[in-house]
């Protein structure tokens, strides 16, 4: 299946995404300022993709990282990423994800397996 390269957003998600780069989480910080900043892949941090904001999104690749945090592993966080893992994937976007716990305690692991799918055919 063909996707367009854009991909739409709702308006209203720009000023949260804004506040959302200003006020990165530990380790959202650490994975853009020691990897993805760097990469000869461009990466947007905090990018509204349909009705949801992207942690990292790479155009190029249609790749989306999301960094996990506590409120994701409850049923509620859970059910709330299963329908936006469905949503982002409908749009022919790859998602991979990673709990805060990995990029600061794992973070060579997480850049390797960030690696692996860049170089991945989407």
């Amino acid at each position: 299946m063909r996707y367009s390269r854009l991909v739409p957003y709702r308006l209203q998600l720009k000023g949260r995404s804004r506040s959302l780069r200003r006020d990165p989480t530990p380790a959202e910080r650490k994975l853009w300022f020691e990897f993805l900043k760097c990469l000869p892949q461009k990466f947007t941090r905090q990018k509204p993709l349909g009705s949801y904001i992207a942690d990292f999104y790479c155009s190029s690749r249609r790749l989306v990282i999301e960094i996990d945090g506590d409120s994701h592993f409850n049923a509620r966080g859970e059910s709330y990423d299963m329908a936006r893992t469905e949503a982002l994937a409908r749009l022919g976007l790859r998602i991979i994800r990673f709990t805060n716990l990995e990029v600061m305690q794992q973070f060579d692991a997480v850049c390797a397996r960030i690696e692996e799918a860049l170089q991945a055919q989407s």
